[in-house]
């Protein structure tokens, strides 16, 4: 399994919105349910930073992807005005996982 692991930081007056394009990322995802992935995002407690985790399933014949997402086309558009501190995509090994 591939993991992509997200961290930036949004601006004050923009973070509110920036979870609500999250949330219809979310929202999106439920309604085509893509497979081959697993997406999390979390707010993390300072308010304003966030963590994005995408993991490919590596046994999943004709997966989906996130990129494909209309919801998440346009968070990643504009994600560049909200940030205080841009994004920074880092690859990652699934060490282990539970549920």
């Amino acid at each position: 399994m591939k993991a992509t692991v997200v961290q930036y930081r949004a601006k004050v007056d923009r973070a509110d919105e920036n979870q609500q394009l999250i949330e219809a990322v979310f929202r999106s995802l439920e309604e085509n349910e893509p497979d081959g992935f697993t997406y999390r995002a979390f707010r993390l407690e300072d308010g304003v930073s966030f963590v994005h985790v995408a993991i490919e399933h590596d046994d999943v014949p004709n997966p989906g992807s996130l990129q494909d997402d209309p919801a998440f086309r346009a968070f990643v558009a504009g994600i560049a005005d909200r940030c205080e501190i841009a994004p920074v995509a880092r690859g990652a090994t699934v060490v282990g996982e539970y549920r």
